[in-house]
């Protein structure tokens, strides 16, 4: 699946993504942000996650900016995953791209596939309690607090850190068509 916006493409990652997967999510401010990312991280790291199958009910993208000036340039990553509550949203961005709405852009893009094309009913997501930007985007796509919060490990972190979890109900606006491109 491909998805486009008006500043976005979202597309699958291929195998030849790995330097600039590398490039874009090296970060240790990325990466202590996400539950599944190393810091470092390498090229190895990129060619593994390249490498993963994806699930039918599970699609990943990377996000790609296409109003930067320039060559299309990949700018983070968004996917619906099998998490510890059921099908659940996550994304990050290099933060070069922090501060844009590129990633309530991606996510509007990627909850309208989630509530029109594939069969789930609800999503849910988590953020790290010192990233409260990330509970703003996922307030701006419809999410709300689920009231459940836990210690979770990051692999970019040393410890457990405090987690808010969010969910969203796709059954509420199924009614609305939106066109695809796959």
């Amino acid at each position: 699946m491909f998805a486009r916006t008006p500043r976005l493409l979202l597309r699958p990652a291929w195998p030849e993504d790995a330097s600039a997967l590398t490039r874009a999510i090296g970060h240790e401010a990325v990466a202590r942000m996400a539950a599944r990312v190393p810091y470092p991280y390498a090229q190895a790291d990129a060619e593994r996650w390249l490498a993963l199958p994806c699930g039918a009910t599970e699609p990943r993208f990377l996000i790609t900016a296409l109003d930067r000036g320039g060559a299309p340039e990949l700018i983070g990553g968004i996917a619906i995953i099998t998490g510890d509550t059921g099908h659940e949203l996550g994304y990050w961005l290099t933060p070069a791209a922090w501060g844009r709405g590129y990633a309530t852009e991606a996510g509007r893009a990627v909850v309208d596939m989630a509530r029109h094309a594939l069969p789930i009913r609800r999503l849910g997501a988590w953020h790290f309690a010192d990233n409260p930007a990330s509970g703003q985007v996922l307030t701006k796509l419809g999410f709300r607090p689920s009231g459940q919060r836990m210690a979770r490990a990051s692999a970019a972190r040393a410890t457990l850190s405090p987690s808010i979890h969010y969910a969203l109900d796709l059954d509420d606006d199924r009614r609305a068509s939106m066109p695809l491109a796959a």
